[in-house]
């Protein structure tokens, strides 16, 4: 994916919670199946009240979106990045990888924006998908999702290395229960500072019969601006009517979908009801989706029958620029320490105000809560990561093993 250069910027299992769907309670994290582009049976990544899975069929069009259409083009095709099998030697789409809380924790080395980068250690085994695989090019994303803690750990540009950790450009984790927000104006692993798996057309969604939340989709030119849920631009067009990183584009309500087989036509009821957020700087409406060897590539090539004028902008919430990036508060940690609470075993106890989530560095990665317990077998520095959309603060406490 294209960025512009860098610029200096201001285990506990998964808890169950209620999200109303089709009038049923939504399935946990616990419930999801293991593997390679695994099923997730029911379950969608954050909460009901989160911008991906919010309902915008009935939503206002933004004022200027004959305009942005014109700029993607109204006459340039919807075309499905995603599918079964190989093309130019790769794989079709981005696959993604399951794993349980048994999977051991490798440290991450970031090689170009580790600044605006979640520290590992993450869940990531050796042999983990790379999208582009068999001879993998281009974005190389990696995401794998933790089952047990529901986390979901994404990387850019990855490397496995011989000691079976990762080089990577860049990489994010996401709270999967919470959807926390990330620092303004940074990337993730993908160019918008998204995440990239809740936006992926999946088989199991689709072969299910329903897809509850937004999807994700690229264009050529973007603007210098993003709008929530967005945190990051990736160009330096300031032009009004180039699109934002973030913006949503809905399929006519009008748009006849009858004529398109079953698949195709629960795709398009998400385009409808849920449309689909700008990610990433690419070809022209490239619907991203995962890699399955279930898909039917005939059948989704149909899907490029729509143009770019069968679509409207969903009206956007402030688009943010350079000269009005919000401002704030980053983290405080009150307090950060250690005690030995039996034999090898040390309790790490934080106080954390105005965090949106936290990350400790080295094991055990991810944490909820304001303490967890640690069984180093040599004396470790542990460094605790509170993040929020202003920024990040970090502390640090220090374990002796005599």
């Amino acid at each position: 994916m294209y960025r512009p250069p860098l610029r200096p910027v201001a285990s506990a299992l998964c808890l169950t919670f209620a999200l109303a769907l089709s009038g049923h309670a939504q399935p946990t994290c616990a419930g999801i199946s293991t593997g390679v582009d695994a099923s997730l049976n029911g379950f969608v990544p954050f909460p009901a009240s989160s911008v991906w899975n919010t309902n915008i069929a009935s939503s206002a069009v933004d004022p200027n979106s004959a305009n942005i259409i014109n700029t993607i083009g109204t006459s340039t095709t919807l075309h499905p990045n995603f599918g079964s099998g190989e093309f130019d030697g790769g794989s079709i789409g981005i696959p993604f990888l399951v794993v349980d809380n048994t999977q051991p924790l490798v440290s991450i080395d970031y090689t170009a924006y580790g600044s605006q980068s979640d520290p590992g250690p993450m869940p990531i085994p050796a042999n983990a998908p790379i999208e582009g695989a068999p001879d993998p090019s281009g974005d190389r994303h990696v995401l794998v999702l933790d089952k047990s803690n529901c986390w979901l750990y994404e990387l850019d540009a990855s490397y496995p290395q011989p000691d079976g950790s990762w080089q990577a450009a860049s990489g994010a984790v996401w709270d999967m229960e919470d959807g926390e927000h990330r620092p303004f104006t940074w990337t993730s692993a993908d160019a918008a500072g998204l995440p990239v798996f809740p936006g992926l057309v999946r088989y199991d969604e689709v072969a299910a019969g329903v897809i509850h939340h937004a999807l994700r989709f690229t264009v050529p030119t973007t603007r210098e601006a993003f709008v929530f849920p967005a945190e990051h631009w990736a160009s330096s067009d300031q032009s009004a009517n180039a699109p934002p990183m973030g913006m949503r584009l809905r399929l006519k309500a009008s748009f006849n979908i009858s004529g398109y087989s079953q698949t195709n036509q629960v795709i398009l009821t998400a385009l409808k009801n849920y449309g689909m957020f700008l990610a990433d700087n690419g070809s022209g409406i490239y619907l991203i989706g995962d890699t399955d060897s279930r898909w039917n590539n005939s059948d989704l090539h149909n899907l490029t029958q729509l143009i770019g004028s069968d679509f409207e902008v969903v009206k956007m919430p402030e688009i943010i620029t350079p000269t009005n990036v919000p401002t704030g508060p980053s983290p405080e940690i009150v307090s950060f320490t250690s005690s030995e609470t039996s034999p090898g075993v040390y309790t790490l106890s934080w106080s954390v105000s105005n965090a949106s989530y936290l990350i400790l560095d080295p094991t055990p990665g991810p944490a909820r809560g304001n303490s967890l317990q640690v069984s180093p077998s040599a004396s470790t520095t542990y460094t605790l990561n509170a993040t929020n959309e202003h920024g990040r603060t970090t502390a640090e406490t220090t374990i002796t093993i005599p």
